[in-house]
């Protein structure tokens, strides 16, 4: 299989590749294989040579949202690094492997509104798509008119009503085999000033809740919605917590004493409950502890099944 890897054109191998270099927790260990296809053919072929191997695969993006099993990945792990970002009027097309950061750079420069509230979120855009990301009350699905995608035999194109968005879910979480390569994105034209001057205040707010180089993962569980709580629960959440329909994760967090609690090296933040972090030399082990920990007393305070945004490789 390696060999046969490594004569893809376009395809850059790695053994034994340290996972911990490629996750914002930087934690981890190795992928046997560390496969980077830039181009939709190397892409395929990839694939294809995996399967005939019948080796275990993981499909992987920037690593903002990922914990890496400390043992590793027992066998390839592919991810798509094409980046062109290109501008035409009021449309952006964009492949999968571009940093978010960069987009939201171009569009604000382009001044085309829509996706500055993103500024600072972490990640490629295949992943962001992917996890229907988003902040301020905004996410990616507003943009997205439609996404090309490999389907395991074929390159195909979706709407984005296809893409059946939700609040941090999409089609793609629900088919883990598709792979993102590319996307067209919709967005309104603006004064480039006005959107760089709120993407700033934007950027202030988050590096002072997330500072980049805090080995974390952002927000650890997915916020809930206020109307799917069950109302004995609706009645104990106080109205000034409550943003855009739906209650922060980080309420709950609070109020069974998430803050401060530390686990070795993996703490969640003193200042913000649903926000865990590896403050030196922290394990997957560790973190899923935590994890585990926070949902069970969520579960045993309140009857609710607190859900990850971050996802597992291992």
């Amino acid at each position: 299989m390696l060999s046969r890897l490594r004569a893809i054109p376009n395809l850059q191998i790695q053994e034994n590749a340290p996972l911990s270099r490629h996750t914002r927790f930087a934690l981890g260990g190795p992928a046997q294989i560390l496969a980077d296809a830039s181009t939709e053919t190397a892409l395929a072929e990839a694939l294809t040579v995996v399967g005939e191997a019948g080796s275990r695969l993981a499909l992987i993006g920037g690593g903002s949202n990922l914990v890496v099993a400390d043992e590793g990945f027992p066998g390839v792990v592919l991810r798509y690094t094409a980046r062109r970002i290109e501008a035409a009027g009021a449309q952006i097309h964009v492949e999968s492997g571009a940093v978010l950061q960069d987009l939201v750079d171009l569009s604000i420069a382009h001044g085309l509104r829509g996706l500055e509230t993103m500024t600072g979120i972490p990640g490629w855009v295949g992943g962001a798509i992917y996890g229907n990301a988003g902040a301020y009350g905004h996410s990616i699905e507003e943009r997205v008119e439609r996404v090309r995608f490999f389907d395991g035999s074929a390159f195909r194109e979706i709407s984005r009503a296809e893409c059946e968005f939700h609040y941090r879910e999409s089609i793609f979480k629900r088919h883990k085999s598709w792979i993102v390569t590319a996307a067209v994105l919709r967005m309104d034209p603006a004064d480039a000033a006005e959107l760089l001057a709120s993407a700033d205040a934007i950027l202030k707010i988050r590096n002072e809740k997330y500072p980049p180089t805090l080995r974390c993962a952002g927000s650890i569980f997915k916020n809930l919605l206020l109307a799917e709580l069950p109302e004995r629960v609706r009645a104990q959440v106080p109205g000034r917590v409550v943003r855009e329909g739906k209650v922060p994760s980080a309420f709950f967090l609070e109020q069974v004493g998430a803050k401060g609690m530390v686990n070795g090296p993996i703490r969640v933040a003193d200042y913000h409950a649903n926000l865990i972090y590896n403050t030196d030399s922290g394990t997957s082990a560790q973190v899923r502890e935590t994890i585990n920990t926070l949902k069970r007393r969520v579960q045993d305070a309140y009857g609710l099944d607190l859900e990850e945004e971050v996802q597992y490789i291992q």
